[in-house]
């Protein structure tokens, strides 16, 4: 029951995945959720986030900023690094990373979602058949309502971990 929200990875940062192995595996197309995974909740751009996004064009990626926020929170963060972005995305329903994947020409085949939460993106992008990678939050600050879901992924990451476990 608990395996629709597992992710198929879970790595320290966003900024620590090897995006040049993966598009060698095929990948072409990243969708990214913003807060907490790419800067702290509300933060815009920073010099990490535009380096890493210069990098993954040069590599060849096609990317997409996928969000449950509003559209002024998303932009300003998106002014910064210019790719394809979808606001009120309405995560954990399947259609916003549908329409990321038509923004990106991509599929489910050749398309990863990186984010920080167990619930609405990594049971998202599971449901839409999306290889998934979950990150830990960059900053300790969040809204209440994450606050209180971090505690039930702290249930859904001890299954996860003791699974993986048991496949090595």
């Amino acid at each position: 029951m608990l395996k629709r929200f597992y992710p198929g990875e879970y790595l320290e940062s966003a900024y620590g995945i090897d995006f040049e192995k993966l598009y060698e595996e095929g990948y072409r197309g990243i969708i990214f959720d913003i807060d907490n995974t790419l800067v702290p909740h509300g933060a815009p751009a920073d010099e990490r986030a535009k380096k890493l996004f210069t990098a993954l064009k040069k590599l060849g990626y096609q990317c997409c900023l996928l969000s449950n926020n509003k559209e002024p929170r998303v932009k300003m963060f998106n002014d910064e690094v210019q790719v394809n972005y979808i606001f009120k995305a309405g995560k954990p329903k399947v259609g916003g990373y549908q329409r990321a994947m038509e923004l990106m020409g991509t599929n489910r085949e050749n398309t990863l979602f990186v984010g920080d939460q167990i619930f609405t993106d990594v049971y998202g992008a599971n449901r839409a058949g999306i290889r998934t990678i979950l990150t830990k939050p960059i900053h300790p600050k969040e809204e209440i309502q994450i606050v209180l879901k971090r505690y039930l992924e702290k249930i859904v990451l001890f299954f996860y971990k003791k699974s993986q476990k048991k496949q090595k």
